[in-house]
C-alpha cells in the first residue's frame, strides 16, 4: 500500500481489491467444518468482516487519501505537490471522458460521509473536524 494515497482508483479497481483481500484472508482464517457432518466449506465475506478486526483495504487507502488532502490543504499553492495533485493541468485535453482526477477522488470520499457539496479545502483547515472525518472514513461500513 506504499503511495497508495495519490492512487486515483475506479470502481472496478476498488472491487478487485476488495476480491484479492477476501481471498487472501480466505487463505488466513482457512475453511469452517459445517456443523452436524464431515464437510467443509469457505467463509462467507461478512464471517471474514466478523474474524478480521481491522477496516477494509478500500477502507485504508480513502482513510489515507483524506488524511493526505488535509496536508495538502495546508500547503501554499507554489508548492510542486500542490500544483499537481489539486490544479488542473493547463493545455488541451484529449477527447473523450476525462480521467477520474486525485480531487474527484477526495470529493466522492467526502459524499460518501455525507460532506459532499463542501469545498473539501475550506474543510480541511479547521484540524480536529478534519482528523475526525478522516476517522469516520476509515470506520464507515460498506456493504
Amino acid at each position: 500500500m506504499y503511495g497508495c494515497e495519490t492512487w486515483s482508483l475506479t470502481l472496478r479497481e476498488e472491487r478487485r481489491l476488495r476480491v484479492f483481500e477476501n481471498r487472501v484472508l480466505r487463505l488466513i482464517f482457512g475453511p469452517r467444518r459445517v456443523a452436524g457432518t464431515e464437510d467443509w466449506r469457505k467463509l462467507r465475506n461478512e464471517e471474514l468482516n466478523d474474524l478480521c478486526s481491522s477496516p477494509n483495504i478500500v477502507r485504508a487507502i480513502k482513510s489515507r487519501r483524506i488524511k493526505l488532502a488535509g496536508h495538502v490543504a495546508h500547503m501554499v499553492e507554489r508548492r510542486d505537490v500542490y500544483r499537481v495533485l489539486v490544479r488542473k493541468p493547463e493545455g488541451k485535453e484529449p477527447l473523450g471522458r476525462p480521467k477520474r482526477r486525485w480531487e474527484d477522488n477526495i470529493k466522492m470520499d467526502l459524499q460518501e460521509v455525507g460532506r459532499g457539496g463542501m469545498v473539501w479545502i475550506d474543510l480541511a483547515q479547521d484540524r480536529d473536524r478534519w482528523r475526525a472525518l478522516v476517522n469516520a472514513v476509515m470506520n464507515f461500513r460498506v456493504p
